[in-house]
């Protein structure tokens, strides 16, 4: 049993979204075995040949996958789940930003060379 990435009001909005845009031709067996797919797909990053048989064969979700890509239901997706951006985690200034660590440490300040004449005074 492969463990569910979308909880059930995420499915119930993917699930408005394609009927909404659904569009010729005939209507995937799985919706929602499809998209679970390519979420585990894209977060475990393995090729297309190893996703687990229990989402259907490879070869068909690549397809589906490719197709929603060329056509841009990828993109249309995306922007009807960001009806409902959450702003918690943006940065408003950048002083909670963290430097990189080679960021620190480094020689700064004005530049100043000795001269070989003794200073007037």
């Amino acid at each position: 049993m492969l463990r569910l990435q979308l909880d059930r009001e995420k499915w119930k909005r993917v699930r408005q979204f394609l009927k909404q845009d659904r569009k010729t031709g005939r209507k995937g067996r799985n919706d929602r075995r499809f998209i679970e797919a390519v979420l585990w797909w894209r977060r475990t990053g393995v090729p297309w040949r190893d996703l687990p048989p229990q989402f259907g064969p490879w070869k068909s979700v690549f397809n589906r996958f490719d197709n929603w890509s060329k056509s841009g239901k990828w993109d249309r997706l995306m922007k009807a789940m960001q009806t409902d951006v959450d702003g918690e985690w943006h940065s408003i200034d950048s002083t909670i930003n963290r430097a990189h660590q080679h960021s620190a440490g480094g020689k700064g300040g004005p530049r100043t060379t000795a001269s070989g004449a003794p200073a007037e005074g």
